[in-house]
């Protein structure tokens, strides 16, 4: 479907936006994994998180939900075989985290995907498996999913893993660890990239009762004969899709409070916040969430390392910026859901925006957007993020505008209440 946004008038308004995707995932690991039942509440239900769902319910996990609660009955770490291939379509996240899950099972699985998935590189997370004994290989030339992981050969002790393109090898990697009979110690050669996820998944662990070690983001050592506690486990409103509404703020100098989010949570995302206010804008906190307020915005220059999904947020509020945006450390953005960077530069070039991308940079010389028809490339993020600018742009269109189920599947839901909402606060 294709959606038309009209221009909003400067208003105030808050919103509620749906559980963290990346705790929901860990979550939903973590208590397949458990001895016992789980309840995983304030999820975030989604194709992504179904996706995660369906592969855990493939190991032998039984899973039942009722709205965005899910009860889980976990597996103690003792998966079932499965021999038909496991789809995990184009969820990135699904797929690299339970890659490493399945080597503690019986048997071989094939985890497999969309088109595009089958250009997402994985092989670096391949090779840290190979090194624990593991004979896992990607069956695409490219080192890309299709991937076939042989269950039951994983005893652990140590391996090392490139995280230059994503961080959540290691974070795969770790959630197996404390079911192996030796535990295992990783070494990082490369990255992390985004490494805040990294902390979400220790805390998720810490949450479930597992023990860990680190030094930074270089070395971890997770003890074997570990496991994971079943409980009632609540999830926080996700960071990532308020960034949205904070972004919306920032364009149309309204004010807007997204419920439930904190300055100090562990996910990264939420520090785009205070690049808005570095921007210009007013951001506060108070115990009903955290509200952005929009002012005359200037041009900044920023490290994206840490929070790449923020990029085409943060490109789209730089094209109302004063001077021009430079987006730094985001190479790994090539290998999302779509080239992201590709993406953004093509799309603002298409609303009269000078944008353009080098190996590691994004540039952005804000200006005069005008009226378009923005192409999603199937991208949840691209969608969301260029809503935004429809509600300073008259007659933009957000071409494929479903792709938002993926990740925030009642987005345009969301997103509509802010017409009409002056002085809700």
């Amino acid at each position: 479907m294709d959606k038309s946004i009209q221009p909003i008038g400067v208003q105030t308004a808050r919103v509620r936006v749906p559980g963290s995707k990346s705790y929901t995932h860990r979550a939903l690991i973590g208590a397949a994994l458990a001895e016992g039942e789980s309840q995983v509440r304030h999820a975030l239900v989604s194709e992504d998180t179904l996706l995660t769902m369906e592969g855990l319910r493939a190991f032998g996990t039984r899973i039942s939900r009722k709205g965005t609660t899910f009860s889980v009955q976990g597996t103690g770490g003792h998966l079932a075989p499965c021999q038909t291939p496991i789809n995990l379509d184009n969820s990135g996240t699904s797929m690299r985290l339970l890659v490493s899950i399945a080597a503690l099972g019986q048997g071989d699985y094939t985890l497999t995907g969309s088109p595009r998935m089958q250009e997402r590189p994985i092989g670096q997370l391949v090779e840290a498996l190979v090194r624990m004994g593991v004979a896992a290989k990607a069956l695409s030339p490219k080192g890309c999913p299709p991937v076939l992981v042989p269950g039951g050969m994983a005893t652990g002790a140590k391996t090392e893993v490139d995280c230059g393109v994503s961080s959540q090898y290691l974070s795969g990697l770790l959630l197996m660890a404390p079911l192996l009979p030796q535990g295992l110690e990783i070494t990082v050669t490369k990255g992390p990239v985004s490494r805040p996820y990294v902390d979400m998944t220790l805390e998720t662990m810490e949450r479930m009762g597992v023990r860990a070690e680190r030094k930074g983001y270089t070395w971890f050592r997770v003890p074997g004969g570990q496991r994971y506690l079943p409980g009632v486990y609540d999830v926080e409103p996700d960071a990532s899709a308020a960034s949205y509404f904070f972004g919306a703020a920032a364009i149309t100098r309204s004010a807007v409070l997204v419920e439930g989010t904190r300055l100090d949570s562990v996910q990264g995302d939420i520090l785009l916040a205070e690049v808005f206010a570095r921007m210009g804008c007013a951001v506060a906190a108070n115990p009903e969430g955290v509200m952005v307020t929009g002012g005359p915005l200037s041009a900044v220059t920023v490290n994206m390392g840490d929070m790449p999904d923020m990029v085409p947020t943060l490109a789209v509020v730089a094209a109302f910026a004063q001077g021009t945006t430079v987006i730094e450390n985001v190479a790994h953005l090539r290998a999302k859901e779509s080239d992201r960077l590709g993406a953004v530069v093509q799309e603002l070039s298409e609303m009269g925006i000078r944008a353009r991308a080098t190996e590691n940079t994004l540039f952005v010389e804000g200006g005069r957007p005008r009226s378009a028809a923005v192409f999603t490339h199937n991208d949840h993020r691209i969608a969301m993020a260029f809503a935004m600018a429809g509600l300073a742009v008259p007659h933009l269109v957000v071409r494929d505008a479903g792709c938002v189920a993926k990740s925030f599947p009642e987005f345009w839901d969301v997103f509509e209440t802010l017409y009409g909402q002056n002085g809700a606060i």
